[in-house]
């Protein structure tokens, strides 16, 4: 698997084993893993992904945000209040729009690299 291909696999939040069924419960906030896949019954429980995709999330986002926030600053003279608000939607909405995409990835990531953790048959 090339890594555009992992990554459009991860990026999907599917099952890494056959790719069909849903990895997570249903519901856009709702961020938890079924116990298996609906599609191949893979067991999910031996994931591990841990706080991991919340702590890339931050280092990313905080790299992004950041430069943004001291650009628009330099440009346009927004009060403080604006700023609070403007990066305050936009911190939320990028954290919560990627959070299950970049779980979905380190999952698949960890299942292709580290097969023996699953406990395969």
């Amino acid at each position: 698997m090339t890594f555009f291909e992992t990554m459009e696999k991860g990026l999907a939040c599917k099952c890494p084993k056959c790719h069909e069924g849903d990895l997570f419960k249903p519901g856009f906030l709702s961020y938890d893993l079924l116990k298996t896949c609906p599609k191949c019954g893979f067991d999910y429980t031996k994931n591990d992904s841990a706080d991991g995709p919340a702590v890339f999330l931050i280092f990313i986002l905080g790299f992004l945000i950041v430069p943004l926030a001291l650009l628009v600053e330099s440009l346009f003279h927004p009060p403080l209040w604006l700023h609070g608000i403007i990066w305050t939607i936009v911190a939320l909405s990028l954290t919560l729009g990627s959070l299950k995409p970049l779980k979905s990835y380190i999952i698949l990531l960890q299942y292709k690299h580290r097969p023996g953790d699953w406990n395969q048959q």
